[in-house]
């Protein structure tokens, strides 16, 4: 990521910013999707307690490589040069994904990925991300502490090999010359919130750039017995470790989250709903999640509007269900904290990009 690269990305999202408020003013949809999500699979080789992944009986449908590639050619022909963020279950374990992003650095589209980080440890897999040139990788790690980290994603030793993982894709990156960020994504749970700030010097130790974090919300039992923040001791812990986390990124620690996140975290969980400055919601104005069967969302708690498999991005987008979702999200009151459906404003993703920009300076 360089300067060039970033002045394309903001040019995209002011677009998409007075976008979003001529439909807030006016009800007239010039809007399109900014932010492109990839779910390619729900199958992972991880057992983290706050997922239900590798608990499911059955998963969905997955499309083909085939079938990606056609509807990425087919978001471009609509929105032209974009960004898509893939992830999964654990994307690397979908066969031929190492091709669907070469496929995406050949065809001149920006991608990321979320992953647990375990396919790092292979050098052919850290050889095929680093040539397909990424924008961003992002890894989840939930604590500095082993016992912490395994105990959460369910892999005993996943913490030494996600950080050898980690070694191994910055050495190749450097030896290939790029300046792609590695983001580390903590949940923030009952376990590990009050350890997190020693997480801000490690993460740069290890080699990674920024940290992103995301409080942990109830999908599965472990979330409602284990990690739920909610004593009142807890809760007073946890605003004293925000303020701590905001104080070092006011001082400039690589910390990616916005103030106003950060800011919310006992809302949170105590399932406040959204603060006026929350709202309105605007992931309906430019979110747009393809699942691993084709279908789209622009909320994960709200129905599809659409599948990519038979129609174009085009007609999903402006197709009466997606104006009907649209319609129902900026309706929304509830406090979302997922790092992709968080409140953002076009101030925020600019200290965003800025936080990564001078977090890859540093590393050079």
């Amino acid at each position: 990521m360089n300067l060039l690269d970033f002045g394309s990305v903001t040019a995209r999202h002011l677009r998409s910013g007075l976008a979003e408020e001529m439909y807030l003013l006016t009800g007239q949809d010039f809007t399109r999707p900014v932010t492109i999500y990839g779910t390619v699979n729900e199958v992972c080789n991880y057992k983290c307690l706050y997922c239900e992944c590798w608990r499911m009986p059955e998963y969905k449908p997955e499309m083909s490589i085939a079938e990606w590639q056609k509807a990425i050619l087919d978001l471009k022909d609509f929105l032209g040069k974009f960004h898509i963020q893939f992830s999964g279950g654990e994307p690397y374990i979908k066969k031929g994904f190492v091709d669907l992003i070469q496929f995406c650095h050949d065809n001149d589209v920006s991608w990321g990925v979320v992953t647990n980080g375990s396919a790092f440890m292979s050098d052919k897999i850290v050889e095929a991300t680093v040539a397909a040139k990424p924008w961003t990788i992002n890894i989840s790690i939930d604590s500095k502490r082993s016992e912490i980290h395994d105990h959460s994603r369910g892999i005993e030793g996943s913490l030494d090999r996600v950080v050898t993982g980690i070694k191994k894709l910055v050495q190749a990156r450097q030896a290939a010359r790029q300046s792609f960020p590695v983001v580390i994504k903590p949940v923030v749970h009952r376990l590990n919130f009050r350890y997190l700030p020693e997480m801000v010097p490690w993460i740069q130790e290890i080699g990674a750039t920024v940290l992103n974090f995301q409080p942990v919300d109830r999908w599965t039992p472990e979330t409602h017995n284990e990690l739920w923040i909610t004593e009142r001791q807890d809760l007073e812990d946890l605003g004293k470790v925000r303020d701590e986390l905001l104080a070092m990124k006011r001082a400039g620690a690589p910390i990616l989250n916005s103030e106003l996140t950060l800011m919310a975290w006992e809302k949170h969980f105590l399932e406040e709903k959204a603060p006026p400055e929350y709202l309105p919601c605007r992931v309906g104005m430019r979110n747009f999640f393809i699942r691993p069967d084709g279908d789209v969302e622009l909320c994960w708690f709200y129905k599809t509007v659409g599948n990519v498999k038979k129609n174009t991005a085009r007609e999903i987008w402006y197709g009466d269900e997606a104006r009907g979702r649209r319609k129902e999200t900026v309706e929304c009151d509830s406090l979302c904290l997922f790092t992709c459906l968080s409140h953002k404003t076009l101030g925020d993703k600019l200290k965003m990009g800025l936080t990564l920009i001078t977090g890859i300076n540093k590393q050079q």
